[in-house]
């Protein structure tokens, strides 16, 4: 089984899975991570989230298997400017590589309401690096060979536009060419509210993460048995507060949620992955979802998924969910 690919950009072509590392070396060994990379490469996957922040040691891995191609590396986190690649160049150091294909500014070096928040506090504001600065230095490490593209995540329209606007003044700032906003799945579709518009009209993608909602559209959390002791909301409890109070289980319109949507995969004999992994890849403008999985056998799951085709009578079954429960997990 193969995963089908996408052109995201001139001469970049990427798998419509990309393999987030969060797990690997926290919650993955070494062997196991190389289990599963060899895995992911066998099917088709060539494109990989290696964010600094979440998966350092996903680098240094990726270069032992020899098969290095369509990083997507996210950095330049608040507090990093304005020197231009602090979180670029030890990343390309340790993957012995001389460029990322993809780089992607973590989140928004000024406030904006993220995970989970949904209204904007004028007051919150704090000193930030203009957007202008951001686009020379990313521009700069383009000039240099370091980037062939790059892009945006957890960003609000207003970003998106700013960065657009700014490049299109300058022939020296690249153009962005994807946002990996907060997430998107049946339980987040906040993407298209905004962002879809702005992303629509200036042929941009989306890279849409959590599209199983840290595992809760699996249905493990909810088993009448109860999640195994190594998912991660029970694993590392009390240590994502994020995550925590954007995918609480005690909420009670999540639950009710996820159990029409578990029933609509029963209905219509989907496994629930499948189901939730298809919804994200229907989406006109998704180029890739990023999941992350633990073992071989979730990651079979995920890639099975590809070949699942909704139909009309699915989507407007989930619409109906959707209406009735809009974005528990926004």
């Amino acid at each position: 089984m193969s995963v089908p690919l996408f052109n995201l950009a001139p001469n970049l072509t990427v798998s419509r899975l990309c393999l987030g590392t969060m797990t690997f070396g926290e919650q993955n060994s070494l062997p196991q991570t190389l289990r599963l990379l060899d895995q992911a490469f066998d099917a088709g996957i060539n494109f990989f989230d290696s964010a600094e922040i979440i998966g350092t040691q996903f680098l240094s891995v990726l270069r032992l298997k020899g098969k290095v191609k369509n990083t997507l590396a996210s950095g330049l986190e608040r507090g990093k400017y304005p020197v231009t690649v602090l979180s670029l160049l030890p990343s390309l150091k340790r993957l012995q590589m001389d460029h990322i294909d993809l780089y992607q500014i973590h989140w928004p070096d000024r406030y904006v309401p993220m995970f989970g928040e949904t209204e904007y506090d004028p007051v919150r504001q704090f000193s930030s690096v203009p957007i202008e600065e951001q686009l020379d230095a990313l521009g700069r490490a383009v000039d240099a060979g370091k980037i062939r593209y790059i892009g945006l995540s957890n960003e609000t329209p207003y970003g998106v536009m700013k960065f657009l606007q700014f490049a299109e003044n300058n022939v020296r700032y690249p153009k962005i060419i994807s946002v990996q906003v907060n997430s998107y799945s049946l339980l987040c579709r906040t993407f298209d509210s905004g962002m879809a518009e702005c992303c629509h009209h200036e042929r941009i993608y989306l890279l849409g993460y959590s599209p199983l909602a840290m595992g809760i559209l699996s249905g493990k959390y909810f088993a009448s048995d109860g999640a195994p002791s190594d998912a991660r909301l029970n694993l590392f409890k009390g240590r994502y507060s994020e995550g925590e109070s954007r995918y609480s289980l005690a909420r009670n319109t999540l639950k009710l949620a996820t159990m029409e949507y578990l029933g609509i995969a029963e209905k219509y004999g989907l496994h629930p992955v499948s189901l939730a992994i298809a919804f994200v890849l229907n989406h006109p403008l998704v180029a890739s979802t990023v999941f992350g999985v633990t073992k071989p056998w979730q990651l079979e799951e995920v890639i099975s998924a590809c070949n699942v085709e909704l139909t009309s009578e699915i989507i407007a079954d989930i619409n109906k969910v959707h209406a009735k429960f809009p974005n528990p997990c926004p």
